[in-house]
């Protein structure tokens, strides 16, 4: 049922808190959201995946428009599945009882992204109120599958979508963007993730005969430390320079006697379309052959880079920004990955939009309530220059 208060958006992002949806579970958000919908005209459609111990609620929920299947589509698009809390103690609240301090909400899911959802519904809402019959289709794409290993979520009803021939014309993705304001910041694309579990292989022994052993870490080292050194780009006028990180490494059998006989060692590149993943797999490659690395690398793939250039939907988006909080927005591909590149497949305009983002899987996750209303009103506004 819409609501009649002066808060809608604050009403309903309580109400979302008060699921407790950490993945892959949707605790009944979707069923919520869904609600609504249906009572604005909706036709709403769950889409269930993935295997029984990590079963994915997916919601796909589409209003025509005045041209019917010709209508261009706008959609909005977003996770209803949070992180895990960490030590409850650690929280000031229950984080998934909604609390009002100091003029902040406080809740696990309130930055990223259950106020971005409630928005969004908060915004449809108040624009069919006054706009029944628009030119465009209004559309959600909501699953509960994005902060877990999302294999069953977006990607999959991507997939359907492209099977049944959707149209998608442009999509907003709620993630929490912004960084010192709300509006400050678009994402109008990312850099892709590139993973690799790299094991050395060297021969065990006693740290006293190391004529008998070959120590993995020490084999290792020059070649790690050129990887580390390596300027692999210059990035673009879109994109940062490439980036490669070491994030865990663990060797030995935790004597101090013993070297080790295997050394294993993860490491990620984000990267921008300068470098290719199988460039840079190759050029990893060289610098382990070139120093004798014996070694085995397994890679994984997480996410291609992708790119909205400026258009008809970043324009609407960054001028409603504008007219709402006064902010001047700026376009940016750095950060992490998210759902939208799987929707990018699908459709060519994509960016994503939503709260600052300081607080966001930390203890004590909080959105200020001032940003709440107003982050609303940027997706109605947004909605309002594309469909009339």
């Amino acid at each position: 049922m819409t609501s009649t208060s002066d808060t809608p958006t604050l009403d309903l992002v309580r109400e979302l808190i008060r699921r407790p949806s950490v993945s892959p579970a949707d605790a009944g958000c979707q069923a919520l959201l869904a609600e609504r919908l249906r009572a604005c005209g909706f036709a709403c459609e769950t889409l269930s995946s993935g295997p029984e111990d990590w079963r994915v609620d997916n919601l796909w929920a589409l209003r025509e428009g005045s041209a019917g299947a010709r209508s261009p589509v706008l959609v909005f698009a977003g996770h209803t599945d949070v992180v895990p809390t960490g030590p409850l103690q650690a929280w000031s609240s229950d984080p998934f009882e909604p609390s009002l301090r100091d003029g902040r909400l406080y809740g696990r899911g309130a930055a990223d992204m259950k106020s971005s959802l409630a928005a969004m519904v908060v915004a449809v809402e108040q624009f069919l109120r006054a706009h029944p019959e628009p030119r465009i289709s209004i559309a959600f794409l909501l699953t509960s599958d994005e902060e877990g290993p999302a294999r069953d979520g977006t990607v999959k009803v991507c997939e359907e979508l492209r099977r049944r021939g959707q149209r998608l014309d442009w999509c907003i993705v709620g993630e929490p963007t912004s960084t010192a304001m709300l509006g400050d910041v678009i994402k109008n694309g990312r850099r892709g993730s590139l993973s690799g579990r790299l094991t050395v292989h060297g021969v065990q022994g006693h740290v006293a005969y190391p004529q008998l052993a070959r120590n993995p870490v020490h084999l290792a080292a020059p070649a790690l430390a050129e990887l580390a050194a390596t300027v692999w780009d210059q990035g673009d006028e879109h994109f940062p320079p490439t980036t490669w990180q070491i994030s865990n490494i663990h060797a030995g059998t935790g004597a101090s006697n013993v070297i080790p006989g295997d050394m294993e060692l993860m490491f990620n590149f984000r990267f921008s379309p300068a470098s290719p993943a199988p460039a840079l797999q190759r050029r990893v490659a060289e610098v382990l052959q070139r120093h004798g690395v014996a070694h085995t690398l397994e890679w994984t793939l997480g996410a291609e880079p992708f790119l909205t250039r400026p258009g008809e939907l970043s324009r609407a988006l960054v001028e409603a920004i504008a007219e709402e909080t006064g902010a001047r927005a700026e376009l940016s591909t750095t950060g992490g990955t998210s759902d939208a590149r799987f929707i990018a497949k699908v459709c060519e305009q994509v960016v994503e939009f939503g709260p600052p983002n300081a607080s966001i899987h930390q203890i004590d996750e909080h959105i200020e309530l001032r940003f709440l209303e107003p982050l609303a009103g940027v997706y109605r506004r947004t909605l309002e220059a594309l469909a009339l």
